[in-house]
């Protein structure tokens, strides 16, 4: 069950298994605060990350600030230049203006948090998930890119294969476990 919430009130507690859920690929994103619920200052959703998938290539947004914090398994990032793994209690920043991507470098899960500040970034990826498969057989490029621009979002396909190659991932993973 998914516990409805109104603008400025938070749900006092949310459960393991509430919210919102929208799966892109081996990326899932479950919706714990919105920005309605904060005043916009920041949304909170939580990634589950399947076993050697790349969640996000190459890409750098222009309105928001991202941290992302490990919560089980390993998650793999490049920030700016800088590549690193991330492990259970580390914490990333992901200023914005400052291209990066993320990963799980492993064979098992991996379940983030994200916080994005300012909030209004999340509904990104309710927009996007009806443009690509298994929604589509193919990805509408045309629309993703009108999406992105609106939330000022630079997206380097380009660098999928050789983050695939580099780090032994798969570019669209199997669903993570424990969710639909």
């Amino acid at each position: 069950m998914s516990p409805e919430y109104s603008s400025g009130t938070l749900p006092t507690v949310l459960g393991p298994g509430e919210g919102r859920f929208v799966q892109l690929a081996g990326l899932g994103v479950r919706y714990m605060l919105e920005g309605a619920a904060t005043g916009g200052g920041f949304a909170l959703v939580e990634h589950p990350i399947a076993p050697r998938a790349l969640a996000a290539p190459i890409h750098t947004h222009r309105y928001e600030d991202e941290y992302t914090f490990v919560l089980e398994g390993a998650v793999g990032v490049q920030v700016g230049e800088d590549v690193r793994i991330a492990r259970p209690g580390d914490l990333v920043s992901k200023p914005r203006g400052v291209p990066h991507a993320f990963w799980n470098p492993t064979d098992e899960p991996a379940r983030a948090l994200e916080i994005v500040s300012p909030a209004g970034f999340e509904r990104y990826f309710e927009e996007i998930q009806p443009l690509l498969p298994p929604v589509r057989p193919a990805p509408d490029e045309q629309a993703l890119g009108e999406v992105m621009a609106r939330y000022g979002l630079e997206m380097d396909m380009g660098s999928i294969p050789g983050l695939v190659e580099r780090h032994g991932l798969v570019a669209e993973g199997p669903p993570p476990e424990g969710r639909p």
